[in-house]
């Protein structure tokens, strides 16, 4: 015989049931400190006890089963939460973005047409020296040319960038400083 729904007839048994709610209410709000999460998990722990009630053996252990009813329900619901705050807990941002990355290489186009502009021994210095951060002196020795020659290049092939690149000016000069405080 289903235990609750013999109890679920009479006054007194509505009576104990609610007194159960009220206990399984005080329990659950002393664990999770939520009035509402409280009130869903014994909700929960009730249907799921009515809809279970005939797995009750002994009568007199009903409060113990239900508790156990609650604690289970009380476990999933962390359960299942847990599996979304682990996600949430890991920040799946990137600092780049479709955009920064389309206008970084909208402005690394820019300097590679710049670049090309200048005249050979410009750009052979401003590559070696600028790109791959070879030394004046090591410049000199690639290019079997004068540590002087290489430093006027350098500097005739900079206005030229200057003069070429004229609006990415301010853009590269806040790129690079962004670079600096990284490194």
């Amino acid at each position: 015989m289903d235990v609750f729904n013999f109890l679920g007839r009479t006054r007194e048994a509505k009576l104990k049931l609610e007194q159960h709610r009220q206990r399984l209410y005080r329990i659950a709000y002393s664990w999770t400190h939520n009035a509402a999460l409280a009130d869903d998990l014994v909700q929960e722990t009730l249907a799921k006890a009515l809809k279970k009630s005939d797995q009750l053996r002994d009568p007199n252990a009903g409060d113990a089963w239900l508790y156990s009813i609650l604690a289970n329900c009380y476990h999933d619901h962390f359960r299942r939460l847990r599996s979304a705050e682990e996600i949430d807990e890991n920040t799946l941002t990137h600092e780049s973005t479709p955009e920064k990355e389309s206008s970084e290489q909208e402005i690394v186009l820019k300097v590679r047409a710049a670049i090309a502009r200048l005249a050979e021994g410009q750009r052979q210095v401003v590559t070696l020296v600028d790109i791959q951060g070879l030394s004046y002196m090591e410049v000199a020795q690639i290019l079997n040319v004068p540590i002087g020659t290489v430093m006027s290049r350098l500097c005739r092939a900079r206005y030229a960038l200057k003069d070429l690149l004229g609006e990415l000016a301010p853009k590269l000069a806040a790129e690079e400083t962004k670079i600096r405080r990284i490194k």
